[in-house]
Order: C-alpha cells, then structure tokens, then sequence
C-alpha cells in the first residue's frame, strides 16, 4: 500500500515537473518570438541579403569566412543591412557615418543577449552596464584616458611597434611569407602590460604568453558562439567542448589579471612606490582602479590597505 502511494507520488511529481518545464519553454519561446518580431519590424526599412528560417545568414558567413562575406555584403549595400545569426538574434550593420551617428545617439539600452555571452569573461564592467552604474564608473575612469597621460605613452607604444618591426625584417630576410596575426597581438599585449598594468620595462614572460593565448582562445570561441545560435543557450554551450574550453581560458586569463593585481597591490606597500606615485602628475590605469576601490571601501565603511 505504502509503495502504491510513494509510486504514485513519484508519478504526480514527474507530470507537475514536466508541466512546468514545458510551461516555462512555451513562455521563454513566446519571449523569443515577440523579440523577433521587434528586431524584424526595427530593420524592416534596411534591404537586406535573403535569410533562411533558421541559421539566417550563419550558415553563409561559416562557409565563406565572416570578414569577406561581410565585406561583400558591405559592396552590395551601400549604408546598412541586417544580419541575422539564428532566428532570433539580429544586428544591423552600418557602414553610412550618417546612419551610425542617428543609431549610436539614441541611447538604446545594451542587447543583455549579446553582452551576456561576455560576462563569465569580463564580468560586469564598462562594456556590459548601462545607466547611472556605467556614468558612475566611466567617470571613475576618465582620468586614465586624459590627453597627457595617453600622450606620455607614445613612447611605449613605439617602442614595442619597433620590436615587432625588427622580428619582421628578421622574418623577412629568409625571403618566405609570414603570419603577422600573432605578432601584433604580441605587441598591443606588451603596450598593454606596460600602460596599463604598470609593468616597466620588462620584456613579456611566460605567464603572459599565457595570458596572449587565453585571450585569442577566448576571442575567437565569443565569435564562434555569437555565429552559432545553437551556442546562444548557456545551458547547452557548457555542456560542450567549445564551452568547456571558454571556461577553462577565462580561468586562465581571470588567474593572470589577479597575480597582476596582486603584485601591484604588494608594490604600494613599499614607501619608495608610493613616493614614486604621488610624485606623478597622472597615474596608471590600474593604479586609478585600486585607488577608486579604496575609495568606494572608506566611503561604504570599510577601510582596507591597498
């Protein structure tokens, strides 16, 4: 008897559960639908490459290569077109000064189905907030991007250009074709250490090459997912290998960015940094981070030490 009603209990809840699965992806697909529509109607003005019910045009960006379809399409449609990836995300892609300037200047809130394939990455920052939170933080940041300060790190950026020059005329002596593609992200990476990061002089170590390749990885999969829409659920993109190794590279750049910042949180605590800081008419970006953290701690009640 007891066993009749444990099983039938069992039974009721499987059918409630399934319900409410079912219920709940009848309204997420409603949702889904509704924002098609919206999208569809917003861009029905801008003629347009044909899309197929399903994939849109992914399937043809996948099989020609994302930058030259792009451009053909670009040749093809003098100012605007949509560009659809699935069924249900859709972009407009603007080459008119004119039209960006009417679309960028009406303050639209930020695509949450786009920025969110971001945040397991990069968080919410800059790129992903919107609102009095966005103004807030911009403002926090703005004298990082003063003409003087971007002014003072020509030489940086020199430098490291002349570096990759000199590995290329090395290259070309041997009178063979050469991929410039990681080259350059070598040194916007080593500008970026030395700008942002405060890193001095120092040439790129292992744990930054690492940080290179966690970013290329995690790059290149963002636009794989983004042409993917059957990527675009979470669910389904972690459970595949694409997923996991997305993971496992935001680890790994998320491990390098903490060591940086710990390491320069170690570096203000010696007296002649800190000399060296005030010193300075403007400072580096990830020195106005840490002070505007300690600020945000003593204005909430909480004094802590860099």
């Amino acid at each position: 008897m007891v066993s009749t009603l444990l099983s039938l209990s069992v039974s009721h809840l499987v059918l409630w559960a399934t319900g409410l699965i079912l219920v709940l992806g009848f309204l997420k697909l409603i949702r889904l639908l509704l924002r098609r529509q919206m999208l569809a109607r917003a861009m029905d003005s801008f003629p347009g490459p044909p899309t197929h019910w399903l994939f849109g045009h992914a399937q043809e960006i996948q099989q020609t290569g994302s930058l030259d379809k792009v451009v053909t399409w670009a040749h093809q449609y003098d100012y605007a077109h949509p560009l659809w990836l699935g069924p249900f995300l859709g972009f407009l892609n603007i080459y008119e000064p004119d039209y960006a300037k009417a679309v960028y200047s009406r303050g639209d809130p930020k695509a949450a189905d786009v920025y969110d394939f971001f945040l397991q990455w990069i968080g919410k920052g800059l790129l992903v907030l919107q609102g009095p939170k966005w103004y807030q933080h911009r403002k926090l940041l703005t004298p990082g991007f003063h003409y003087d300060v971007l002014k003072s790190y020509v030489a940086v950026f020199t430098n490291s250009t002349h570096a990759m020059l000199d590995k290329w005329e090395e290259k070309a002596r041997e009178d063979k074709s050469f991929d410039i593609f990681c080259d350059v992200g070598y040194m916007a990476l080593d500008s970026l250490m030395k700008c942002t990061f405060g890193k001095g002089d120092s040439s790129l170590g292992h744990r930054d090459s690492s940080y290179y390749s966690a970013v290329r990885d995690l790059t290149l999969l963002m636009q794989q997912r983004i042409e993917s829409f059957q990527y675009h659920n979470d669910f389904i993109y972690w459970l595949t290998p694409h997923g996991r190794r997305f993971l496992r590279a935001c680890q790994a750049a998320h491990d390098h960015t903490d060591q940086v910042i710990r390491e320069r949180k170690a570096a203000l605590q010696d007296e002649k940094e800190q000399e060296k800081i005030q010193n300075r008419r403007h400072l580096d970006f990830l020195d106005i981070l840490l002070g505007a953290r300690v600020s945000e701690d003593i204005v909430a009640g909480r004094w802590v030490t860099c």
